[in-house]
This record gives C-alpha cells, sequence and structure tokens, in this order.
C-alpha cells in the first residue's frame, strides 16, 4: 500500500449539467492547451470530505445548486513535478477524493469571481471524456480514473433527459 501521508488531502468536483456534459474552467496563471479542469481544493483539517467539495465548487465557480450523484471510493493521487514549485508547499503531490455532482441550478448562478484572486478565467461545458486531454499532463491518470468511475452518470442523466 501506498504512503500517502506527503500527499495534499483534496476533494475535486466534476459538475453535471443535466444533459450529461461537465463543467471544465480554464486556469487564470496558465494558456496552455492543458489549462482546463474540474473544480478541486484542499480539505481543511477535520472538514467532511463532501462539505468541502460543496466548498471548493462554490469558492471557484459559485455554483451552489446541486444533487450529488456519487463519488470516488479510494483516494486518487499524482506527484508534483520539479516545475510545479509553488504549489509544493512541503507535499510531493496530491490524494483527492472525487465527487459527482449534478448541477440544479440556472446558468447566472456561474461565477467565477465568487473567490479572489479567481481560479478560472473561462468555463464551457464538454463531454466527460475529453477532460483527460485539457489537463496538465501529470494529472491526466487521475482524470482518466475519474472519467472511468463517472462515465455511467452521462447515460443516466442523458436518459433522465428523454
Amino acid at each position: 500500500m501506498q504512503d500517502l501521508s506527503r500527499h495534499r488531502p483534496n476533494v475535486g468536483v466534476v459538475l453535471f449539467h443535466p444533459d450529461g456534459r461537465v463543467w471544465i474552467g480554464r486556469r487564470t496563471d496558465s494558456r496552455d492547451p492543458h489549462s482546463w479542469q474540474f473544480p478541486q481544493g484542499g480539505v481543511d483539517d477535520g472538514e467532511d470530505l463532501y462539505e468541502a467539495a460543496r466548498r471548493e465548487l462554490a469558492e471557484e465557480t459559485g455554483v451552489t445548486s446541486t444533487s450529488l450523484l456519487g463519488r470516488t471510493g479510494e483516494w486518487l493521487t499524482y506527484d508534483f513535478p520539479p516545475e510545479a514549485k509553488k504549489h509544493r508547499q512541503g507535499w510531493v503531490g496530491q490524494k483527492q477524493i472525487w465527487f459527482a455532482l449534478r448541477f440544479e441550478g440556472d446558468e447566472a448562478e456561474i461565477n467565477l469571481n465568487a473567490q479572489r484572486p479567481p481560479e478560472f478565467d473561462a468555463w464551457r461545458w464538454a463531454a466527460l471524456g475529453d477532460a483527460p486531454g485539457l489537463i496538465v499532463p501529470f494529472k491526466r491518470k487521475v482524470y482518466e480514473e475519474v472519467v472511468r468511475a463517472f462515465a455511467v452518470f452521462v447515460g443516466d442523466l442523458n436518459g433522465a433527459r428523454q
């Protein structure tokens, strides 16, 4: 079993539109073609993981109108590459629990300036399967695992529309 004590506890959110597409945002600190990602962030000491996910989503996107679809069972991990020094703060990487949430609100609720400084400068709805090709390469394996874990919700939501 991998020692995860040097990986920062983190949560990620895949926000599903009722039509099965997912929310992705472009990071403000990057113009690279791999600058799009799902909302994610650190877990405060003693904080419930689901509450941390909802807090991060609200801070980064303004979205609070959601319902829980599911979550990953085990920690998914990635290590920081040497060039990601600003993210390290003593950690070798991040361990993440991911949550699939259904967006229940109106798009007017989305506010990229909900926190300062903003995490994202643009957003769009995309196909879940597109996400691994849009993320920085060192996070790609985790995104591939998230896509596999949450692919069932794409069909469920599309079926609910009909």
